[in-house]
């Protein structure tokens, strides 16, 4: 057989995505084997949020072509889309796709295999205003699925290049949504993370329907135990919002509000599209509805012009939400980004300083959230053999705290009530409780 390998970068919707590539080499008879192994084609689908991400692309192009000469190298994803001239001109690729047309790809392929043509077919996408359905029937796993319900972002915050490599807002029709919610309860998935570039915007596009009323739909599917949101702007969650929210018993009480900032005049420059004061009452109001909610969040250290008492301002305000877990990213400019003109850039040395402290405020205050719940029973769905104990499998509550208890993979699936006894790093350690 025919072999393809995939290398994915980046988030969520690209792992969605590269799923759905995947299964369609396997319905064109080819087999899908591991990144580092010998394969007649490279899919390497990119993430361009960071310098990082475009040089990780880089460096398996490279590798990938070094393995195997006569391959086929194709790059698809946000960094092909925003840089389209600058990865074709990278001599050992072959294909460049973008975020869209990625249905194509095995005559892509194919038509590289025959003739030895380099291949771009990346458009502008900010005249996309369809969704690109890439529904997937072959899923892996049987715990967790992630499921795309939108695509684009119409935010435009003045560091991020994914409005421009994503282009503008698309939904997912409701009923194509819901058709692969029961696919996925058939195949014996627990729970359903719905996900997208910028899921909060969901419906903007189409009419009248929201998020809330995908949410709602999706929890009347008989074998779907949980769902989840993925990243979402906090201006999503009003009164109006919970009051339909809590009523519904399988969305778990973990949230990803994205923060960026804890200075008011940082979110400002960043044009984001709140205040730290807003974004307080939102986290209260949250926790008013879900008192044992788990609230993440991803910040930027060493945004430009950022100064040491703004930064410190972040600090604090850390510690005021006290957050379950955040994710510390520091500044990378993006060519073609309004922040990347900015003249007081801050430098690396001073970054690295601010990510360091900001990490340890953020595990000091995983360990406060985590330790509330050691003496009491939670709901766990276990989806691993544990990685860190020998003899243990790992899984989640459903205010995402990773959870560790003695059992086999035979329990994975399975959801069951764990008695947590103690904390271990960021991770608590519990007995099975059955009953």
């Amino acid at each position: 057989m025919k072999k393809v390998a995939f290398h994915t970068l980046g988030c969520k919707v690209n792992q969605y995505e590269t799923e759905a590539m995947a299964e369609l080499f396997k319905n064109n008879g080819y087999d899908i084997v591991e990144e580092d192994e010998n394969a007649d084609v490279y899919v390497i689908n990119t993430c361009t949020v960071t310098n990082l991400g475009d040089r990780k692309s880089r460096q398996f192009i490279r590798r990938a072509k070094n393995r195997n000469p006569d391959s086929v190298i194709a790059v698809v994803g946000c960094y092909a889309q925003a840089s389209p001239e600058e990865v074709i001109s990278i001599k050992e690729v072959d294909i460049v796709i973008g975020t869209k047309d990625r249905d194509r790809i095995v005559e892509l392929s194919q038509q590289v295999k025959e003739n030895r043509r380099k291949i771009n077919i990346v458009t502008d996408i900010m005249k996309q205003h369809e969704f690109e359905e890439m529904e997937i029937d072959d899923i892996k796993g049987k715990t967790r699925a992630f499921l795309k319900i939108q695509e684009g972002c119409n935010q435009y915050c003045s560091y991020c290049i994914i409005p421009y490599a994503r282009g503008p807002i698309r939904s997912r029709k409701l009923e194509n949504i819901i058709r692969e919610v029961k696919k996925l309860a058939n195949k014996g998935f627990k729970e359903v993370v719905l996900t997208g570039i910028h899921v909060a915007s969901y419906g903007k596009d189409i009419g009248e329907i929201r998020l809330i009323d995908v949410i709602e739909e999706a929890h009347e599917i008989s074998g779907i135990e949980r769902i989840r949101l993925s990243s979402i702007e906090p201006t999503i969650m009003t009164k109006e919002f919970l009051d339909r929210l809590v009523k519904l018993p399988k969305v778990c009480d973990h949230f990803h509000l994205s923060l960026q900032s804890g200075s008011d005049t940082v979110l400002k420059r960043m044009n984001r599209k709140y205040t730290t004061e807003e974004y307080k009452n939102i986290v209260q109001l949250i926790r008013e509805y879900m008192p044992n909610v788990g609230i993440t969040t991803d910040i930027i250290v060493g945004f430009p012009g950022e100064t040491e008492e703004e930064f410190q301002e972040t600090c604090k305000f850390v510690n005021e939400i006290g957050f379950s877990r955040i994710h510390v990213f520091p500044y990378s400019p993006r060519k073609g980004t309004p922040a990347a003109k900015h003249k007081n850039q801050i430098s690396g040395e001073i970054k690295h300083q601010r990510s360091k402290k900001l990490i340890k405020i953020g595990e000091e205050n995983t360990t406060k959230f985590i330790s509330r719940f050691i003496d009491s029973t939670l709901d766990v769905l276990f989806e691993e053999e544990s990685k860190l104990n020998s003899g243990f499998i790992e899984g989640y509550t459903t205010n995402y705290i990773r959870v560790l208890s003695e059992g086999s993979t035979s329990l994975e699936g399975e959801i069951l009530p764990v008695r947590l006894e103690k904390a271990k790093g960021e991770n608590l350690i519990g007995k099975i409780f059955f009953q």
